[in-house]
């Protein structure tokens, strides 16, 4: 099982909520089809928040119905909540303990996620998130 952190912002966040699926452009089609069931997918919803961890229900697959803005994300996977809190958890509350982030100043450390839809984290990071969410 690997865990994911997907890069969202808010209009999308709320598709990937009500629709419960997660979609990327082609440009990420590659790193889409890496996706397993029963992974999981941690949100980071632009500016600095984490909005919830959703599990994959289904292997990745194409389809080209228009529900996200911005563009297409025709690479998609379905998913089902396993927490999601009323409100964001704020990311730099994380931000010092995320072992995923070699750059520990907060200035420059956007690097990790620039040009991201999704990347792969460390379970050490997965569950002080899942930890923290929770706690909301």
């Amino acid at each position: 099982m690997k865990h994911w952190l997907c890069i969202t912002n808010e209009a999308n966040w709320a598709v990937v909520k009500t629709k419960k699926v997660w979609g990327v452009n082609s440009k990420h089609e590659k790193v889409m089809n890496m996706v397993e069931k029963d992974d999981k997918l941690v949100f980071y919803v632009k500016p600095l928040r984490i909005g919830g961890i959703f599990t994959a229900i289904s292997k990745p697959y194409k389809d080209e119905t228009p529900i996200f803005s911005g563009g297409e994300f025709p690479y998609r996977v379905k998913i089902k909540p396993l927490v999601l809190p009323k409100k964001f958890l704020d990311f730099y509350s994380l931000f010092g303990r995320l072992k995923f982030i070699t750059q520990k100043k907060k200035k420059g450390w956007g690097g990790h996620l620039q040009g991201k839809a999704m990347r792969i984290i460390p379970k050490e990071d997965f569950d002080l998130i899942k930890r923290e969410l929770e706690r909301i």
